[in-house]
């Protein structure tokens, strides 16, 4: 499996409540839609790839919209968040990894994991380590308190 994983970010947060917001796309939704006016420009825009759905999270990809939905079996709390594809021609997981650095400090780092055939790799994996980038420092500049 190819992994995409995006640069460790630091969020002035408890895990706890990261990792609740995180694996809970119908609540985070409501949270983000009140809150996207504190965001920034560019989390802003990130945020116009992504759909929170009741159960899980639709993002816009090189390969077309793919529909996430939280994996339980995968995800270990409060360390680990994984959305697993529901709907994808390749197996694909978004994985969020948490660590506690203080009471009130995490750092995360966001992957994507995909079976890619070889002919795909060389078309995609620059703008697959792009979004895990992106994704990454979206999540670290969520109000995560305010949510």
């Amino acid at each position: 499996m190819d992994s995409y994983k995006s640069q460790p970010q630091r969020i002035a947060c408890d895990i706890n409540t990261i990792y609740d917001k995180l694996s809970s796309p119908a609540v985070f939704k409501a949270q983000i839609d009140a809150h996207r006016h504190q965001l920034p420009d560019e989390a802003q825009a990130n945020l116009d790839k992504v759909q929170f759905l009741d159960n899980a999270i639709a993002i816009e990809s090189p390969m077309g919209q793919l529909k996430l939905a939280v994996d339980p079996e995968q995800s270990q709390a409060p360390q680990r968040v994984v959305y697993t594809a529901a709907q994808s021609p390749v197996k694909f997981n978004m994985v969020i990894e948490l660590t506690a650095l203080s009471e009130q400090e995490t750092e995360s780092q966001a992957a994507l994991e995909l079976d890619l055939p070889i002919f795909m790799r060389a078309m995609v994996s620059n703008q697959l380590e792009q979004a895990a980038s992106k994704f990454g420092e979206m999540l670290a500049q969520l109000p995560y308190n305010a949510l």
